[in-house]
């Protein structure tokens, strides 16, 4: 038995300690909102917090996580900068088809978490994820709203 932090809930998985977390998040614990994108840490659709940390799930041995706080999508509102993400995602209408946003708003929480007034040099080092659908400037226009927001 692996015991993970999810959420701010202790849980006990039965799984190989070398199974992504990506899959015991989806899988095992049935939380979707984590998605699957390439399975190789390049597209960030897995993306979730991890102590804070935007980190790509689809390639993190479960065994690495444990002791570590995980957040996932699902209660990335808990989170002060989440919740500011969010709003601004959602006033901004930045979503087009949806899939890759829920990586994006994790690596848009993590970087308002460190960086509570990024520059632009600051928003695009860390928006690395990849949007098929080319959201990019609204992505960027809804980080610099949520900064700007009391």
């Amino acid at each position: 038995m692996i015991e993970l932090t999810i959420n701010g809930v202790a849980r006990q998985v039965d799984v190989e300690g070398d199974t992504p977390l990506l899959w015991v998040i989806r899988d095992t614990l049935g939380m979707t909102g984590t998605k699957y994108g390439c399975g190789i840490a390049q597209c960030g659709a897995c993306s979730v917090l991890l102590d804070g940390q935007a980190t790509r799930s689809c390639v993190m041995p479960v065994e690495s996580a444990v002791g570590a706080q995980i957040t996932t999508i699902e209660a990335i509102e808990r989170h002060p900068a989440g919740r500011k993400i969010v709003e601004a995602w959602v006033s901004g209408q930045v979503p087009q088809c949806g899939y890759c946003q829920s990586g994006q708003v994790i690596a848009a929480t993590a970087l308002l978490g460190q960086t509570p007034k990024p520059t632009e040099d600051d928003i695009a080092a860390a928006m690395t994820n990849l949007c098929r659908c080319g959201t990019y400037n609204s992505i960027a226009d809804a980080i610099r709203h949520a900064a700007t927001a009391a």
